[in-house]
C-alpha cells in the first residue's frame, strides 16, 4: 500500500511539510527502543457530505495521557492539534481517512529523558483494516505484557512489537487474526483491537487492566447503553468464548468486523440474526452521522 506520493503533506509540528521530503534522525529513543506514543484515529464522509473526525478530542487526550505516562514531553493543545488534522485532511483532499499522529523522540541513545519531542499528523486512505467479511480468528500463542512491566493504558509504539508477532503468527497459520490472551490465560485483546463476545442476548468484554480500553470500545459500550443491550466486563476463558452465540473485534482501524470462528470452531449463530450485527450497523451510522446518537437508532 502507498501511504503517500509526491503530493501528499503532513503536519510537524506547526509546519505542513510534503511528506516525501521529511527526514526523522536515526538516532532517536523512537526508533532504537520503540520510545513514542500515537494514535489512531478516522476522519469520515458524513452523510451531509462534510468531514468529521470521529471523537477527536478523546483521542487527542490519550496522546496527551499516554505522552505523560512515558514521561515525554508534550507541547501541544487538543484543540491545537485537531485544527491541524483538519487542515491536513483538506490540503490532502480526504474525507474517509485515517490519521496518525505520533510524539516522538530527539537524537538519544541513551535512557536518559528527552528534553524536547516532536509531533508528526499523517493522513491516509484506507481501506477496511480486516476486511469485511467474518473473521477465523486463532488463539495466539503469544500473550498480553504483564501489565507491571508497561503503562499498559498508554499507546506506545513498543507495545505493538507483541501484536505484530501475534498477528503474523494467525496468517502464517491460515488465519485472518489473532486473538491474545493475558498472563492468566484469559481472554483478552487482538493487535490493536478490543474484542466482546455474545452469549443469549448478552455482549461480553474483557475488563480494564490487562487490556488497552479503546476509544471503540467505550462507543460500542455507549451504543448498547442505549439499545438496552446487557453488557458485562470480566475475565473469561477461551473455553467460555467457544460457547459463545458469535463475536467481533473493535477499534479505530478495524471499526466493528464479525468473527466466524476461533481456532476453526464455527459460532453456530448466524452474524444478521445476532445483536452484535446491529451494534457494527449503529456504530457505521452513527460515525458517518446517518444518525446523531445510538439513541435515534
Amino acid at each position: 500500500m502507498a501511504y503517500y506520493n509526491e503530493q501528499t503533506v503532513l503536519w510537524l509540528d506547526g509546519k505542513i511539510q510534503k511528506a516525501a521530503e521529511t527526514k526523522t534522525d536515526l538516532y532517536g529513543q523512537s526508533l532504537h527502543y520503540g520510545y513514542s506514543v500515537f494514535e489512531g484515529i478516522r476522519a469520515y464522509r458524513t452523510a451531509a457530505g462534510t468531514t468529521k473526525i470521529f471523537k477527536a478530542t478523546e483521542h487527542f487526550d490519550r496522546l496527551q495521557r499516554s505522552a505523560a505516562a512515558l514521561n515525554m514531553p508534550y507541547r501541544y493543545t487538543t484543540a491545537e492539534l485537531i485544527k491541524a488534522t483538519y487542515e491536513v485532511l483538506e490540503k490532502n483532499n480526504l474525507q474517509d481517512a485515517y490519521i496518525r499522529p505520533v510524539v516522538y523522540g530527539p537524537a538519544n541513545m541513551s535512557f536518559n529523558p528527552n528534553t524536547e519531542s516532536f509531533t508528526v499528523i499523517q493522513t491516509w486512505e484506507m481501506a477496511p483494516f480486516l476486511g469485511e467479511k467474518l473473521l477465523k480468528v486463532m488463539t495466539s500463542s503469544f500473550q498480553r505484557p504483564n501489565p507491571k512491566g508497561f503503562k499498559i493504558e498508554a499507546k506506545a509504539a513498543g507495545h505493538y512489537v507483541n501484536s505484530i508477532m501475534a498477528s503474523h503468527e494467525a496468517k502464517a497459520n491460515g488465519f485472518d487474526e489473532a486473538l491474545l490472551t493475558d498472563m492468566n490465560g484469559f481472554i483478552a485483546e487482538g493487535p490493536g483491537a478490543n474484542m466482546f463476545f455474545e452469549k443469549d442476548g448478552k455482549l461480553f468484554t474483557p475488563a480494564a487492566g490487562n487490556i488497552l480500553p479503546g476509544i471503540t470500545r467505550a462507543t460500542v459500550l455507549e451504543i448498547c447503553q442505549d439499545l438496552e443491550i446487557p453488557v458485562e466486563q470480566g475475565q473469561y476463558t477461551p473455553a467460555q468464548l467457544k460457547k459463545a452465540d458469535t463475536a467481533f473485534f473493535c477499534g479505530t482501524a478495524a471499526e466493528v468486523i464479525g468473527w466466524g470462528s476461533i481456532d476453526d470452531h464455527t459460532f453456530p449463530k448466524p452474524w444478521k440474526e445476532t445483536l452484535s450485527r446491529k451494534v457494527q450497523q449503529v456504530y457505521k451510522d452513527w460515525v458517518t452521522e446517518k444518525q446523531l446518537t445510538p439513541a435515534t437508532a
